[in-house]
């Protein structure tokens, strides 16, 4: 635990923890949710610019790709749902272990042009910085070998590549298999890659689609 959170794992672990406290805590913070969503960009910037900043990388070695990669997962996303009416109410989706779909974003935010503005902010900006240090970054890497700082970027381990798509899919709850699919693409491209940038690109591409497609047709349970 001390290696997670002074040694070399703290720059990738650290914000992810710190932005899955903040969700465990969205529904018991006494703010309107624009005052909130505010409060929560500024707490992560804080927590990437004080643990983070010496290993972001946002140099892109395949843009045009890792764009069209984002997008890709993005219709792979929304597809289910969109072809067949009722699908993620099944079973398979929506039960006891994986949850329900849930509308995270009440009725007054979802008229307020600020509250919508830094949720897209964390959805597009923050999330896939965090998530690509913890993931692709971080725990492939460190699931193969503790001593991860001996691998580089997109060092590839069978076993670490499939637990890391299956616990990325499980942290999307009702929407496990699109999460497992893209935990898949995104840990394949880190490995074709080898680039951060790469990867926090292609993420937020897909996170901006979706919130452009939440926002324009109000399916708002996409964002979880």
């Amino acid at each position: 635990m001390n290696d997670l959170l002074k040694g070399p794992s703290a720059p990738y672990v650290v914000p992810f923890g710190v932005f899955m406290v903040l969700l465990a805590l969205q529904n018991h913070i006494p703010l309107p949710q624009a005052a909130e969503y505010i409060l929560r960009c500024a707490i992560l910037t804080a927590v990437l610019w004080y643990f983070s900043r010496h290993v972001i990388t946002f140099r892109t070695v395949r843009p045009l790709a890792s764009i069209a990669i984002g997008l890709a997962v993005f219709v792979i996303w929304v597809g289910p749902d969109a072809l067949f009416p009722g699908y993620r109410q099944h079973w398979l989706f929506s039960n006891s272990i994986t949850g329900q779909v849930t509308e995270s974003i009440g009725d007054a935010a979802r008229q307020d042009i600020v509250a919508l503005l830094f949720r897209t902010i964390r959805a597009v900006i923050l999330v896939p910085i965090i998530e690509e240090l913890f993931w692709r970054a971080w725990a492939l890497r460190w699931v193969a070998d503790s001593d991860f700082e001996r691998h580089p970027l997109g060092y590839y381990n069978a076993t670490s590549f499939w637990i890391c798509a299956a616990l990325f899919a499980a942290e999307h709850g009702p929407f496990w298999e699109v999460g497992l699919i893209c935990g898949v693409v995104y840990n394949w491209w880190m490995g074709q890659t080898r680039s951060l940038g790469d990867l926090i690109l292609t993420h937020a591409v897909t996170n901006g689609a979706l919130c452009a497609y939440v926002i324009a047709t109000g399916k708002w349970g996409f964002w979880m």
